[in-house]
């Protein structure tokens, strides 16, 4: 199975070649491939930036503990979650709804309804916190993408997101930089290339309830 077989090439690469870059046509797959992740109640509460600027990335890697992949590899990834204005984003998402199938506002803003009292009924925080779990998915989606096409990537967590917030503006966005992933190509000097994969058998990581 092909799935199977990227999965095992890739790997968390800590060491990327800064001559190499991933296309602008490639660029557009792994797009379209995060555009169409799953999300709860298809809100895709987040925004993705995707960040090339040589400056800006120097500043990130300060906030990152200095890891040298913020600033070698072709391209940064930051998925930030949606902070407030939650009902106006349903607003938008019912919108979209009637656009993309077609149906009538009248019949499909009940459903609307329905999502804005879940998410009044939880409060500002506990929304936040589903909104940035949210962003987790779409990166799955971004590595399973990269991983087909043979680009290197890295998930990370390992920033300062209020320094993250303040560099890229993002608190005046309500947006708040949840998780980040480098993309591009492997140094050729990147020990963990050469490490064997682990990870729990089978029968330690599955329980089948019958």
């Amino acid at each position: 199975m092909n799935l199977i077989d990227n999965l095992n090439w890739r790997y968390a690469t800590k060491a990327f070649d800064p001559a190499k870059k991933v296309s602008s046509e490639e660029l557009e797959v792994l797009k379209e491939a995060v555009r169409l992740s799953p999300s709860a109640y298809g809100l895709q509460l987040y925004k993705v930036l995707i960040v090339e600027n040589k400056e800006i990335r120097m500043a990130l890697r300060e906030a990152s503990w200095n890891q040298p992949q913020i600033t070698d590899a072709s391209h940064l990834f930051i998925f930030c979650n949606f902070t407030q204005d939650f009902n106006d984003h349903v607003d938008d998402y019912v919108q979209l709804i009637v656009e993309a199938q077609g149906v009538d506002k009248k019949q499909i803003s009940p459903y609307g309804e329905f999502i804005k009292s879940q998410l009044n009924n939880n409060g500002t925080k506990q929304n936040q916190i589903w909104a940035e779990k949210q962003t987790y998915l779409a990166l799955s989606n971004l590595l399973a993408a990269c991983a087909e096409l043979k680009i290197d990537a890295c998930p990370m967590e390992g920033f300062l997101n209020d320094a993250y917030n303040k560099i890229l503006g993002l608190n005046k966005q309500g947006l708040n930089a949840s998780v980040i992933a480098t993309v591009g190509y492997r140094s050729d000097n990147d020990e963990a290339q050469f490490r064997k994969k682990v990870r729990k058998d089978k029968e330690q990581l599955f329980e089948l309830v019958y």
